[in-house]
């Protein structure tokens, strides 16, 4: 079986990459030469009959500490028709009930149980309960001004623009609210959308979250229920997200990315991003930096 090995700089034109690929190359004892998918920023190695698992060792004991992401994976089918992202932390930068709480001065309480819940410390649905109570009686325009606060995650515009250019099907799946995530999609582009619907009264929040909930779960059918409606093979699927919520569907996709994960996630995901942005999704699959779009 044919297998590439692609390196990806955390941040563009860093120094010392091309020094990296002659160090792997002679490590592994092959004689294929890099194939730069961006110079300076990004290439590949195919390989034949290699362990994915010994060339990733192999690739990583030679980065050592430097800032550079990892991908081994299968040659064939290496271009997804289909990628389903979580939003926060993942597409956008925020967390957007962390951003809400900011209005109530409550920010330090429900960002500890964000992050526990990311952790997979508690249950997800119980987290956004107890975060979401916090917020009772808020008025709904402070969802508007929250809504001006998010901010793209490096690379999403591309990732998105690119492999719907290429004839993929997007679908942003989120455990946040329809109220920033149909932003979001819209701006980006999406085909589909998953997401919680934010209970209001009277002008304010209500402090409830209308069911059903949105869980790593649902994340996982949605994937499933998309490749088949889409006659896609799960082998030809991508998910990408950084929280424990997330574990499902990243389990189930062809390439499941852990995106500057919490730990929890990053040690379970075989695949994942510690250093670069989106776009490097979409040198995991072998596009030129020439062929991105957006």
């Amino acid at each position: 079986m044919s297998a590439v090995l692609t390196l990806i700089a955390g941040y563009r034109d860093m120094p010392g990459l091309d020094r990296i690929a002659v160090a792997i190359v002679d490590r592994l004892g092959v004689t294929a030469e890099p194939e730069w998918l961006a110079p300076g920023e990004a290439f590949d190695l195919v390989f034949e009959g290699f362990n994915f698992a010994g060339i990733e060792q192999a690739a990583r004991a030679v980065i050592g500490g430097v800032a550079v992401d990892v991908f081994v994976q299968p040659l064939a089918n290496r271009r997804k028709r289909l990628l389903v992202a979580d939003m926060e932390s993942t597409i956008i930068e925020n967390e957007m009930l962390d951003e809400l709480a900011d209005f109530l001065g409550l920010r330090p309480q429900v960002s500890a149980i964000t992050r526990r819940a990311m952790n997979g410390e508690i249950a997800f649905v119980a987290a956004l309960e107890a975060r979401v109570g916090l917020l009772k009686g808020i008025e709904d325009h402070v969802l508007e001004e929250a809504a001006s606060r998010i901010r793209f995650t490096p690379g999403a515009r591309e990732l998105v623009a690119t492999m719907r250019a290429h004839g993929a099907v997007t679908a942003l799946v989120s455990g946040g609210f329809t109220i920033f995530a149909e932003r979001v999609a819209a701006q980006l582009g999406f085909d589909h959308l998953v997401a919680n619907r934010l209970d209001l009264r009277a002008g304010r929040i209500a402090g409830t979250v209308q069911p059903p909930i949105v869980t790593g779960e649902t994340k996982r059918r949605t994937l499933l229920a998309l490749a088949t409606e889409h006659e896609i093979a799960l082998e030809q699927t991508m998910a990408v997200g950084d929280g424990a919520n997330d574990l499902p569907m990243l389990a189930s996709a062809g390439m499941g990315v852990a995106f500057h994960a919490k730990p929890l996630v990053a040690v379970s995901a075989q695949w994942r991003i510690d250093h670069a942005g989106l776009s490097s999704l979409l040198f995991a699959q072998g596009y030129r930096r020439g062929e991105f779009v957006g």
